[in-house]
């Protein structure tokens, strides 16, 4: 039997190849090779709806405890530390657009006041690296149907205040493990992890958590991503 057919199946496909990857393989160039262009990114649908038919809303990332913990957990973005936006607790504001009836946006302290809950999940990298951390937040679900979005859309976006922005599945927003993480390692989330809040699902690939939202849309359009925008598969699952 060939060595592709030892493999589990299902993890080849849930992993996958991003677009990126593939251009790579394939040694084409998506800029001035049309065919190709067409092709890979063709690939890279398919490759996310098999992902996504593959994704079960009631299945638990694994969880850790304590003693698990990295005490050293990494940062990670497209620009230094010292780069990353600060954000003033007494003018942030995140706007709230498309399909939700309560467009009001919410003040820091409004998102505080939520009801919140607490993770030890481990952090995947499209790079390679993992760490386990500790986040505490509320449950996306709850701010969604406390702003009355509709839940049948497909998607929801997210815009951040360093010009970073994705989009997960409604499926991955509703999963009782996607939160609006508020804390790291029971402090107020730091600056360069993205305060005053963030996007944490430790069911996907860590550039789909994003960091410093600035606004949330729920849309049936689809809204792209930064790095999806670049090749990246947009389902992205860990």
């Amino acid at each position: 039997m060939s060595p592709i057919r030892n493999t589990d199946r299902r993890g080849f496909l849930k992993g996958g190849l991003s677009l990126g990857a593939l251009s790579l393989l394939t040694g084409c160039d998506l800029t001035d090779n049309e065919p190709a262009q067409r092709l890979l990114w063709n690939m890279s649908y398919w490759n996310d709806r098999v992902q996504g038919l593959l994704f079960n809303p009631n299945r638990l990332a694994p969880t850790y405890p304590r003693s698990a913990v990295d005490r050293v957990f990494r940062y990670n973005a497209f620009y230094p530390e010292e780069q990353a936006p600060q954000l003033d607790a007494a003018t942030y504001r995140l706007e709230l657009s498309g399909a939700i009836g309560d467009r009001r946006a919410w003040t820091i302290d409004q998102l505080y006041q939520l009801p919140q809950t607490s993770q030890i999940t481990r952090h995947v990298c499209v790079e390679g690296w993992s760490r386990i951390g500790k986040w505490s937040g509320c449950p996306l679900r709850i701010f969604l149907e406390r702003v009355e979005a509709d839940l049948t859309k497909k998607y929801v976006g997210f815009i951040c205040a360093d010009g970073y922005y994705t989009s997960i599945d409604m499926p991955s927003a509703l999963h009782p493990q996607t939160i609006m993480a508020f804390t790291f390692a029971d402090q107020v989330l730091p600056r360069k992890f993205g305060y005053p809040m963030k996007i944490r699902l430790p069911t996907k690939l860590g550039f789909k958590n994003p960091k410093f939202v600035v606004a949330l849309s729920v849309t049936d359009d689809y809204p792209g991503g930064f790095w999806e925008d670049y090749g990246y598969n947009w389902f992205s699952g860990s």
